[in-house]
């Protein structure tokens, strides 16, 4: 798998997701398996480009190439030049969005609502893959199915961005209109895969290993991109590449390789966010991933919801960690031995209720 002169060590990446794959969770991603992420969505306007929010989502400090960097806007001009703002700071790779279906980025005419205006979309395609070329940085595209259900165009704009010289072009199953709702289908990503000579990856609803097999098959796609099934469980790019290749499943992390990928996102996350946003920042990752664990019987019947109570409460780094350590031991001691751990259990369920 290729994107332009970048070999990728899989087929299997992580979606772009605003508030979610800054570098901590990127980098995570990585290590257990992904074989390429992209960063959260970055501003075309240049009147934000040095504002906190901005410099924190292009920050690619000791992230692994290659470093790619999504950006949005509405001016083709000035998307080019966001194009070359990104490429000076470290990025080697540059996507377009013309997928996210958000309606604070819909409403200014940016991410999907481009596919409503087709010669604008391709205009601001020609611009970017024009500022990036002399850097010999590739462009990629992301895009949905189309606007609505009746207007599904975007085979007549893949096959016009491919002329335009993007180097791969990711496909959610969706239209804008659906937003996340509903299922994605795939029918539409496979028909663009056998009009186009790049790569094409899909995405929509590749929750699983088999998922993402039956997706592959379905498709013909080169590649799959794992967006919401990702939060929290950072493991599932392991499980899908163990699948692909052996046909069977990877048995689950244990709560203690769990516990030591948690603590190292943590750590990452505050010395990105500092204190404040971080503890803050981190809550929303902490709920995902008490979602995904394999909580041990005694706990309460909520102990995930309560968990999400608790550390709402909690304003420092090293009482968030606290709190991380205490449950999981706790869970931990439940699993090996709850008869002999009651009273832990007992603890910890009594302070989650408090």
């Amino acid at each position: 798998m290729h994107i332009g002169p970048y070999s990728l060590p899989n087929r299997f990446f992580v979606a772009p997701m605003a508030g979610v794959t800054d570098r901590p969770f990127r980098t995570l991603c990585k290590r257990l398996g992904a074989g390429y992420a992209v960063s959260e969505m970055v501003t075309s306007r240049p009147d934000l480009q040095k504002s906190l929010k901005t410099s924190r989502r292009a920050n690619h400090e000791g992230e692994t190439a290659p470093i790619a960097v999504q950006i949005a806007g509405t001016d083709a001009q000035m998307m080019a030049d966001a194009a070359r703002y990104n490429i000076d700071r470290g990025a080697q790779i540059i996507d377009i969005n013309m997928g996210c279906p958000a309606k604070k980025v819909c409403n200014k005419w940016a991410g999907s609502a481009l596919m409503q205006d087709e010669t604008l979309a391709l205009q601001i395609v020609s611009a970017v893959v024009q500022a990036a070329a002399p850097h010999g940085v590739p462009v990629t595209l992301k895009m949905r199915t189309g606007w609505c259900a009746s207007a599904r165009n975007a085979p007549s704009m893949a096959v016009a961005a491919q002329e335009a010289g993007i180097a791969m072009l990711t496909v959610h199953g969706r239209t804008r209109e659906q937003g996340y709702q509903g299922q994605a289908e795939h029918e539409t990503v496979a028909h663009i895969k056998s009009l186009l000579r790049i790569p094409v990856v899909a995405n929509g609803d590749i929750n699983s290993p088999e998922a993402a097999r039956a997706v592959l098959a379905r498709t013909g796609a080169d590649a799959v991109m794992v967006g919401r099934a990702a939060q929290g469980r950072p493991w599932i790019f392991r499980e899908i590449a163990h699948f692909i290749e052996t046909g069977e499943q990877l048995p689950p992390p244990t709560l203690a390789e769990i516990r030591g990928w948690l603590i190292v996102h943590l750590h990452e996350h505050y010395a990105l966010y500092g204190e404040y946003t971080g503890v803050r920042s981190a809550r929303k990752h902490l709920g995902w991933y008490v979602d995904a664990l394999p909580l041990p019987e005694g706990l309460v019947p909520d102990a995930a919801e309560r968990f999400r109570q608790h550390i709402n409460t909690l304003d420092s780094c090293e009482a968030q960690l606290h709190s991380v350590a205490e449950s999981f031991d706790a869970w931990q001691a439940g699993l090996d031995a709850p008869s002999a751990h009651g009273d832990h259990l007992e603890h910890l369920n009594w302070k989650l209720a408090a």
